[in-house]
């Protein structure tokens, strides 16, 4: 049987990344069996640059898998009309393609789509309608609620991007998410489809090393993007003026030049832009604590940075609060503090020195997000969910 999995967001390894979310889960249905077909486009949305690997023929573990990459327009900005004229074409590209896909090749039993892209995920819907498929929407941050903080709600509504949610919610077989903020949010929608959370994951390369943060200087590391959910201004500064404490920040935004410049002079902190695989679990492993600096207000549950945190065995400090604070707390791994608070966060530095978590903790906290785990579980689910709808509702014999 044939399963398309569809992301535009997520890094792919044959760019010197880690695998994520999507290409793991591509891997899990194909290691039960699935012939996988991933659709993705031909821009990165990370570094905001084209894709530049060879051929999309995969090798290995990974032979499998069909990539299909899709000519997708460039955007500059996370917020910006470019990326909404880019998902739109996308979703009217992936629409054609897909028809083209079902014509010659075997049709997918089972379309598993993030959420966002909306129009994307939509297209991606009515894809599996033509074809009969099983359709899962994978939801993975909250749209078009994560853009209340900068656009009216009523601007939104006018795009129909409310319309848009609500119509996908309703109209999947069944719901993934990667917390269980985005699962509630869909009953808001008046979703009456099966909901599942399964977290964000990594590959585990080994047992997460054990960290004593009380010895020496404390190192603090940050991934990820450089914009407005992130309270990056807070931590820069308060870094900057904190003895026996450095921090290593990898990733980039728009807000990336505006700190470097916050930072200029503090010799305790160093950018290092987009890294490698390699290059990140080498930074990772010289550091202490990895730092969530997110506000509430990002409507974000589970950022997916604390898997790499995890799998490097580093303690945590996060503002985000929510599930994020109860999963970190939970372990004993990790300490809060107030987004925008200084003081605040100073005081969850001094904590996290003296914070001892046992290595026990630690190991629990990252099987928490264990792809070896999370993936089956989720391929388990969707083979669960697809023969339920064509059993008429009813548990159908393995």
């Amino acid at each position: 049987m044939t399963v398309w999995i569809v992301n535009p967001f997520d890094n792919l390894p044959q760019e010197g990344t880690r695998a994520q979310r999507y290409w793991l889960m591509a891997r899990a249905f194909a290691k039960a069996g699935w012939r996988v077909v991933y659709w993705t486009g031909d821009f990165s949305h990370a570094t905001k640059k084209r894709r530049v690997f060879g051929g999309t023929r995969l090798d290995g573990a990974d032979a499998a898998i069909s990539l299909r990459m899709l000519p997708t327009l460039p955007y500059a900005k996370n917020i910006c009309l470019g990326r909404l004229a880019s998902h739109w074409k996308l979703a009217r590209d992936f629409a054609r393609a897909a028809r083209e896909e079902a014509s010659t090749a075997e049709k997918p039993s089972i379309v598993v789509a993030s959420m966002p892209p909306l129009g994307l995920c939509g297209a991606a819907m009515k894809a599996a309608r033509e074809t009969g498929a099983t359709f899962i929407a994978d939801v993975q941050d909250a749209w078009p609620e994560t853009f209340e903080r900068v656009v009216p709600p009523f601007a939104l509504a006018a795009l129909g991007l409310y319309r848009k949610a609500r119509g996908i919610y309703r109209g999947a077989d069944a719901i993934s998410a990667v917390a269980r903020r985005y699962a509630l949010l869909a009953e808001k929608y008046g979703t009456s489809a099966p909901r599942e959370v399964f977290g964000h994951c990594i590959e585990m390369h080994s047992q997460p090393p054990f960290r004593d943060n009380g010895a020496g200087a404390l190192r603090l590391a940050y991934i990820g993007n450089m914009s407005l959910s992130y309270d990056l201004a807070t931590l820069v500064e308060t870094v900057a003026a904190t003895a026996d404490v450095s921090l290593d920040v990898a990733g980039g935004g728009p807000d990336r030049e505006r700190l470097e410049k916050l930072a200029s002079g503090a010799g305790n902190i160093r950018f290092h832009g987009y890294l490698d695989e390699t290059g990140l679990r080498e930074m990772l492993s010289r550091c202490d604590a990895g730092v969530v600096p997110m506000f509430p207000e990002s409507a974000v549950g589970v950022p997916g940075k604390l898997a790499d945190y995890a799998a490097a065995g580093l303690a945590v400090i996060e503002s985000l609060g929510g599930e994020t604070r109860e999963l970190v707390e939970a372990h004993g791994v990790g300490v809060h503090y107030t987004a925008g608070d200084a003081t605040s966060l100073a005081a969850a530095i001094a904590k996290i020195r003296s914070l001892r978590p046992s290595s026990e903790a630690h190991l629990a906290f990252a099987a928490t997000f264990d792809a070896a785990k999370v993936m089956p579980a989720f391929v388990q689910w969707a083979q669960e969910r697809h023969r339920r709808r064509n059993s008429g509702g009813k548990a159908a014999s393995p």
